[in-house]
This record gives structure tokens, sequence and C-alpha cells, in this order.
């Protein structure tokens, strides 16, 4: 029995079995590469879910989490954590004037995002919050309600009413949906999960127009597209207006669990004490993290570098839809990259992880394409390599 076989006979008898797992076991990464136990090397271009944006491990990540947890790692948030109070001045900064809350994960993030809007309108009557079919933002309760795919709900009913969901980039049936109940306005940029959909610039002014016209609380959910992967540091930046509130999550931590809630200063202090919280919610050792992030993003400019690796991959991928006729379309957005293919997604994923690419399927035909931001052109020559011995014999 190999090592590998090991460890899934543990998960099998001790690990609940929720998700549909690879045989790999990674042991340790860096960069865009990842080793598994038995010592194979295999290139990431999916990075933790796009939880290891600049890389996994990268040196000023690791050298902060190091250093911080040896100092303190937890402290709660009775208290004042100077870590925590930098790393808010810092996505304010980056972003718009307005205050953080800090959570675990897109998920929570999200959350605080709803109970914001809800908090909000409550005293005029106004809870419901218009989301986007394809839509998705996580698998608590409230946010597989506010998800717009049947088939993460099937199972939890009733739900968490207050959702309508409508077609995304389609404006006038938003403004079909909106009513005199509608609080709030929530969706991806880019919906990544839905099979990279990028919301158009006129769909994004539209909308950021009605609301501001309707006191609608525009929300942006940048948990997969905040921290440079589109080649600016949030998406929105692309589209020249500002969202009212902006969730992130994953690229943030750097590897590390963090979530982070931004509202602009109309709506900072909507979340009195008392009316959310998060026990773990923006430790020192997550900030830490963080802050080293935003440094190696600046230092390395990788900002630049996306945008360059973005038109190199993406001009790639072209040549290969003009080779392979099942290819649909290639959409991209930086290093926010989706392939449409005609045929089953998921066996052409597979057979790049065996031959040692790891890329995502979603949407069952659309291969997710998202390399750290560090990637080279001598990364993505070797990826485009691999994928194309896979889809030689498809």
């Amino acid at each position: 029995m190999s090592k590998a076989d090991k460890v899934i006979q543990l998960y099998n008898k001790y690990v609940m079995n929720t998700y549909k797992r690879a045989p790999l076991c990674p042991e340790k990464a860096r960069g865009a590469k990842i080793w598994d136990i038995n010592g194979r090397s295999y290139l990431d271009f999916f990075p933790g879910w796009a939880v290891s944006g600049i890389g996994h491990c990268h040196p000023l990540v690791a050298n902060a989490v190091a250093k911080q947890a040896n100092k303190l790692m937890h402290v709660s948030n009775n208290y004042y954590s100077q870590l925590q109070a930098r790393l808010a001045k810092k996505i304010v900064e980056e972003s718009f004037p307005g205050k953080i809350f800090f959570a675990n994960s897109g998920a929570e993030a999200n959350e605080a995002a709803v109970k914001l809007a809800r908090k909000y309108g409550h005293d005029k009557g106004k809870y419901e919050i218009i989301t986007m079919t394809k839509s998705f933002h996580g698998r608590t309760l409230g946010m597989i309600s506010a998800t717009g795919q049947d088939k993460v709900k099937k199972g939890f009913e009733p739900l968490v009413e207050g959702f309508t969901h409508i077609p995304f980039n389609d404006i006038e049936a938003l403004k079909e949906a909106v009513n005199e109940k509608t609080v709030a306005i929530m969706f991806e940029p880019i919906q990544c999960e839905g099979g990279i959909n990028i919301a158009t610039k006129e769909y994004m002014r539209e909308t950021r127009k009605l609301c501001a016209e309707l006191d609608i609380i525009m929300i942006l959910d940048e948990v997969q597209t905040g921290m440079g992967r589109t080649g600016k540091m949030f998406c929105y930046q692309l589209y020249g207006i500002t969202p009212d509130v902006m969730t992130l999550a994953k690229s943030l931590g750097g590897g590390v669990p963090i979530g982070a809630c931004v509202a602009r200063e109309k709506f900072q202090d909507v979340l009195a004490p008392g009316t959310h919280a998060s026990t773990f919610g923006g430790s020192p050792l997550v900030c830490a993290a963080a802050l080293a992030v935003f440094e190696a993003i600046k230092k390395e400019k990788l900002l630049q570098n996306t945008k360059r690796m973005g038109v190199y991959l993406t001009k790639k991928l072209e040549g290969l839809k003009k080779k392979y006729h099942f290819i649909k379309e290639v959409r991209s957005v930086g290093l926010v990259i989706g392939m449409e293919v005609g045929i089953r997604g998921e066996d052409i994923y597979k057979k790049c992880l065996d031959e040692g690419l790891l890329i995502n399927c979603a949407q069952d035909t659309i291969l997710r394409i998202m390399p750290p931001m560090t990637v080279t052109k001598t990364d993505i020559d070797k990826a485009v390599s691999i994928l194309d011995g896979v889809l030689s014999k498809v």
C-alpha cells in the first residue's frame, strides 16, 4: 500500500465524505508547483481553489506567519489588535473609504454583507436581496439560499427567504425584479463557479446607477476576483464604479483562512456592537499573512505580471481553440480564465491530473484555469503543452 493509499484509507474511516476528492495527496508546495506524498510534482493552475493567488508558500507570507506565530496567534475581538487595524487601513486605501468586518471565509464575509443589508433596510420594511442565476456565494444555509444554483440547495429546504434570482447581465430583468422591498443587489463581477461569466461594463454601470437612485445597496462578491487576479487589485476597478459593499477572502490570506466585508462610509456603522461577530475573525496570525500578500503584490509587481501573463495564456488557449473544434470559447480577465468545451469537462480535468496539471471544471463544460499571479511563461508553456496533449486524445 502506497503512502497516499494509507492517507485515503484514513479519510474513508474518519473524514466526512463531503467532497469529490481526486486521488492526490499533496505534501509540499512552492509557487506554481505541488509535490505529492510520493514525490511526484504537479503544475498547479488552480492553486488551492484560487486561495494561493500569489503562489503556494510565498516566502513573504510564510515568514510573516512564522514570525507572528511565535508572538501572538489569537486575541479576542473584545480588544484591539494593531495588525487588524493596519490591514483594515490597507484594504480601505486600496479600495474605497469605509470600514471592514473580518471573518474567516468568503461565505462568512457574504453573510456579513447580507446581515448589513437587512439591518439597514429593517426599519424601512426592506429585506429582499436580488442575486443572479449561476451565482455562487458560499455553503452556509444563508449563502446557498443566495446562490442561484439549484444543485447546492437540494435537500436543505426550507431555505432562508428573501432572495430573488434573475439572469446575469440582463439589466431589464434587474429593473423588473426591483420592488419596494428590495434592499440590495448582490453579484459577482465574474461568475467563477458559474463558468467564468463576465459582467459587461454597461450592466455594471447601469446597476450602480439604479442602486444610487433607489437607495439599494450594491454588494459585489469579490471572493475569487479580488486581490489582483484580474490585473487590478479589485475587479470593480476595471469598470469605473464603486460598490457599496465588497466581500473578499481566498487570495487575501495567501493560504490562511480570512474573509473581509468592506462597507463604504454610508453603511460602515450599520452593524453596531452586538449585531454581528466572529471569534476567529481578523486574528493577528491571518492579518500578518494578508499584509504580506499586499506587500508581495506591490514589491513583485504582480498586477503587471497578471496582465502580461493573462494575455499570454489566453493567446495560447485561443491557439488550442483553433486546433480543436470542440472548444467553443475562451473567456478571460487577467488570470481568471474559462475555456468552454462542448464535451464533458471533468474527463479532461482528470486526464490533466494524470499528466501532472491541476485545473478545475465548472458547470460540466467549463475548464477553469486560474494560475497564481507569479506564473511565468515557462509555466504557461508547460501547462498548455500538457493540456494540448490531453485534448489530442479526446
